[in-house]
């Protein structure tokens, strides 16, 4: 059974899309599921925002088939590992889980390199490419820590 992992910001159309792409990209797929989904549900069924798939393409990543959806109760269950882009999504994501044990799995995703420092994934939604290749960079820093931490876990 694989390790799952979900990435999870408000929308699910510009950072936890990246984010599941690169981790996906840097994890065996015979021993890990990265999934993304968002704390709203204004995107639901949508692929990620032009600028996400833009700057993938761009890294060599497809995440052009991805569909936006909104966490839902069994996520707390299913997932191993919930990583959220900002305290914001923090904030949402641990009042939604339905158990203290949910709560526990969810994890600010700066906080792998810049532990307690609450430093977020900013959003570039309404900003310009460069944002989204901004974000992409801390992403893929991070991603390799996490990427690291977990087959080390999971060996």
């Amino acid at each position: 059974m694989p390790v799952k992992i979900l990435m999870v910001c408000l929308g699910n159309i510009c950072r936890s899309p990246l984010a599941e792409g690169i981790l996906q990209s840097k994890l065996p797929a015979d021993k890990f599921l990265v999934d993304s989904a968002g704390t709203g549900n204004w995107h639901v069924g949508q692929q990620p925002d032009k600028r996400s798939i833009l700057t993938a393409k761009n890294r060599g990543l497809d995440i052009s088939c991805q569909k936006a959806r909104q966490l839902k109760p069994s996520d707390f269950e299913e997932f191993d590992h919930i990583y959220v882009m900002d305290s914001s999504n923090f904030s949402d994501v641990t009042k939604a889980a339905p158990h203290e044990k949910g709560k526990a799995k969810v994890k600010l995703m700066m906080d792998e390199i810049y532990p307690g420092e609450k430093m977020g994934v900013p959003d570039p939604y309404y900003g310009g490419q460069d944002g989204f290749e901004k974000v992409y960079d801390m992403l893929d820093e991070v991603c390799e820590l996490v990427a690291q931490k977990l087959l080390k876990e999971h060996a």
